[in-house]
């Protein structure tokens, strides 16, 4: 055989490969979305216990409206808003919210450095040793949750969860795969919950500044 023909036949096992390798980490992707996905909670969460907090991550409808909720009834005794933009305040918040404060705005506190679900937990973590407190009910998007209970155990270790999925009407949880919208967004977050898992996530600064 030729010098040529020996680099092609190389060359054609070697495409071979590579194609049988894309196949196999493509599979295992799939395989791994379908049990990701089997983590997102279905249902409220039935835990009524008071924390110390209640944190709700900024991001997505409902979260903020369920955490005021919670405050109002006393499942916790300070609410935390982690990953505000600047100049949003605790009035703003009410306002956005349409609640009236009730004696709410001296319990709640807003968080600005946070940009991500590890700066939430960063954010949060510092919040909460400033205050002493060792539970939190955690509010965030159901799809959301898995990736953001790997960031604050990592984060808080030590500290009670309570994870309190809120409910997006847009999300449809059931039969996903035929939603293009659900489809693509939770494709998005089993990639970032695999980085997180991976230990990834953008560094964050630790002081402990601007969470007040």
């Amino acid at each position: 055989m030729s010098r040529f023909g020996r680099r092609r036949r190389s060359g054609r096992r070697r495409l071979g490969w590579g194609l049988a390798t894309v196949a196999a980490l493509s599979g295992l992707w799939i395989a791994g979305l379908f049990w990701f996905v089997g983590q997102v909670p279905r249902e409220a969460t039935t835990d009524r216990s008071m924390t110390d907090a209640i944190v709700v991550l900024t991001g997505g409808s409902g979260r903020l409206d369920e955490g005021l909720r919670l405050l109002a009834a006393g499942c916790g005794r300070e609410l935390f808003v982690s990953g505000v933009a600047q100049g949003v305040d605790v009035a703003t918040l009410l306002k956005l919210a349409r609640r009236s404060p009730e004696g709410l705005d001296r319990r709640i506190s807003v968080g600005y450095r946070a940009d991500n679900t590890a700066g939430n937990a960063r954010e949060t973590a510092a919040w909460m040793r400033a205050r002493g407190f060792a539970s939190l009910r955690l509010v965030t998007a159901s799809y959301h949750m898995p990736r953001s209970l790997v960031e604050f155990r990592r984060a808080m270790p030590d500290m009670r969860l309570v994870a309190h999925p809120a409910f997006p009407p847009l999300f449809k949880r059931d039969q996903w795969w035929a939603w293009p919208g659900t489809a693509l967004l939770m494709g998005r977050e089993f990639t970032k919950y695999l980085i997180s898992r991976a230990y990834l996530s953008p560094a964050w600064p630790h002081s402990e500044e601007g969470a007040g």
